[in-house]
């Protein structure tokens, strides 16, 4: 089945670090955008599977304050 994502990603110590925008907490990196796109793909499988397959515990949310310099 596919899906369509928006990857956003940066460059940072000359890797390419992403994440999907659509999915909080799948995020990966590669040495090039390719590496990243396969990269992030393999994250997002896993995350997928350990949701399907109740391994994950259940999310939690907590409103914080931060305060910025």
């Amino acid at each position: 089945m596919k899906h369509e994502f928006t990857l956003e990603f940066w460059e940072d110590d000359g890797w390419f670090v992403g994440k999907l925008k659509e999915v909080p907490g799948v995020f990966s990196q590669g040495e090039t955008l390719q590496d990243l796109e396969e990269n992030i793909a393999d994250a997002y499988k896993l995350m997928s599977r350990d949701d399907q397959a109740g391994n994950r515990p259940p999310a939690r949310t907590k409103g914080i304050v931060l305060e910025v310099a």
